[in-house]
């Protein structure tokens, strides 16, 4: 039997993941506790599960019912370091462009950093929240967290690890999980969900005022899905431009795009939210340029967050009685 380079590698990484979570749960790396409740929602894989619009849509929830919460997050692809509070009118490079966007979204405090207890506690000092979402938290083990959702997409159940594949721990991981979120049609008997609470999802987009010919272009982990919502919108696409995830747009992009425009005849551009954000101050030469918003809507969203709050409430009652403190 022969094994490629990428699947040896994908075994020399599985062998780190396993012993990175047995150091945590025998609890020899330590994890750290805020005096808010911590909900994490996360991913098995690198990317493109709608980590930022599944966020949005639990703070919209959290919104309704008065709950007062922040957001952490890494800030992942800002230039800055330490933690910072996401000023909702800045610009991407400072605080990363999903935090950005959860920030002008929700209307809530964000605050990013490398370590997100760090970001808690200033979080609660500054704002005095005692609700926090963990976005992209679920391997970020040194944070305790009261509550796991787990993103799921119908590739994560036949993807492979990295490097090979996409996937940042086996599918096994989700034994950690209190529930899991059924995303892009995954289905329930592609993963181990025994005990779980099993969310499901329904993603779409809002497709307004978009040009009757235009080149979509985009900078996210799974472009090809945008470009195909798009075409079930009943959008013809003049031509398509696939930048890398999180790319922050140069004037060299700039005058490609408007090439593509040339050469395809078309007559503007369409793209996401997220894009726009790393647009910056180029976005006023692509015009006409149309938005799109994706939307996300929680099934059953009474219920599953009754059992969110109510578990959360279970263990932290619990905590205290065990250390005594209020």
């Amino acid at each position: 039997m022969t094994f490629s380079a990428g699947t040896l590698l994908s075994h020399v990484f599985a062998t780190g993941v396993r012993a990175r979570n047995a150091l945590y749960a025998k609890r020899i790396l330590p994890t750290r506790r805020l005096k808010g409740a911590v909900v994490s929602i996360g991913n098995l894989s690198v990317g493109g599960s709608g980590k930022t619009p599944f966020t949005i849509a639990l703070g919209e929830l959290l919104k309704a019912r008065n709950i007062k919460f922040d957001v952490l997050s890494r800030g992942y692809g800002r230039k800055t370091k330490g933690v910072l509070d996401v000023d909702p009118s800045g610009m991407s490079h400072d605080f990363g462009d999903e935090p950005l966007l959860i920030a002008r979204k929700l209307q809530v405090p964000v605050v990013v950093g490398e370590d997100r207890f760090q970001a808690g506690l200033v979080a609660e000092r500054k704002y005095g929240t005692d609700f926090h979402l963990l976005d992209d938290g679920f391997q970020h083990r040194g944070l305790h967290r009261d509550y796991d959702i787990v993103l799921v997409t119908p590739e994560d159940s036949r993807d492979r690890l990295l490097p090979a594949g996409r996937l940042r721990e086996p599918l096994t991981g989700l034994k950690r999980a209190d529930a899991v979120a059924l995303m892009s049609g995954a289905a329930k008997k592609s993963f181990p969900l025994d005990g779980k609470s099993v969310w499901q999802v329904r993603r779409g987009i809002e497709v307004q005022n978009i040009p009757t010919h235009p080149v979509a272009f985009c900078g996210i982990a799974r472009p090809q899905n945008f470009f195909a919502q798009l075409r079930t919108a009943g959008v013809e696409l003049a031509a398509e431009a696939i930048y890398h995830d999180h790319h922050a747009y140069e004037e060299k992009d700039i005058q490609e795009l408007l090439g593509v425009q040339k050469q395809s005849e078309a007559n503007g551009f369409v793209t996401t939210e997220k894009d726009l954000i790393n647009l910056g101050q180029h976005r006023v030469a692509l015009q006409p340029m149309a938005v799109v918003a994706v939307k996300m809507k929680i099934l059953e969203a009474a219920n599953v967050v009754d059992t969110m709050l109510a578990v959360i409430e279970e263990r932290r009652l619990g905590h205290e009685k065990i250390s005594g403190t209020p």
